[in-house]
């Protein structure tokens, strides 16, 4: 089982347990909304364009309303749980885990670091953690695009020397393992196990931007 596939199991097993109205970190959504929207990315070739292009995002919104309305939770969680169907892009040879493993590895978190009693990191293999240092390296500088500082990562342990992934006069280190690293490039720097190392105007600076996917 790879990456993409052992979150995915292991976020609809966090989904079946919390239910349809826990909250989650993506803003207002709730845990029915993150199914929705999970099952519109992979499956719905009309309503998944406005993810990333805000002039379709009402679109995405109405389809998510709509599949939310077509199927009750616990169907729909299971629908997410066997996979995007054959017709699907995401089903294509090659695409599922550099598409779906920091999708599913993020939202995975958002369910379970939200709420009143929030759980804490998990303890990941290094597998796992080796894999998502290599995507630091292939898109840590389009993940830090709008920094206003320069920016280096920096594992506590583990291969790979510190990674420049932002250019700057001041310079902000980031410093955790890997999977931490890439919850703060998502935009979760609030509940990332990160610490940060660097002049405080710099830090405050660094904190203070949007880094949301």
């Amino acid at each position: 089982m790879n990456l993409a596939q052992s979150e995915r199991a292991g976020l609809c097993d966090l989904l079946d347990a919390v239910g349809p109205d826990a909250p989650t970190l993506c803003g207002d959504w709730t845990s029915h909304d993150l199914a929705a929207h999970l099952w519109v990315r992979e499956t719905d070739p009309l309503g998944a364009p406005g993810i990333v292009a805000k002039p379709l995002a009402g679109l995405t919104e109405k389809r998510m309303n709509e599949t939310k309305e077509r199927w009750p939770f616990a169907e729909l969680v299971d629908k997410i749980r066997r996979g995007p169907s054959r017709f699907s892009v995401f089903a294509l040879p090659g695409v599922d885990e550099p598409a779906n493993a920091t999708e599913f590895y993020i939202h995975h978190e958002d369910v379970r670091r939200a709420g009143e009693a929030p759980l804490g990191p998990r303890d990941l293999d290094a597998e796992t953690e080796d894999w998502v240092w290599r995507r630091l390296k292939l898109l840590g500088r389009a993940f830090f695009r709008r920094a206003p500082v320069g920016v280096v990562l920096e594992r506590p342990e583990g291969p790979g020397e510190p990674l420049r992934v932002a250019a700057g006069e001041q310079t902000v280190t980031l410093v955790g393992r890997p999977t931490e690293l890439l919850l703060y490039a998502y935009g979760r720097g609030r509940v990332a196990d990160v610490t940060t190392i660097g002049d405080d105007e710099a830090v405050e600076k660094l904190r203070g931007s949007d880094f949301s996917l």
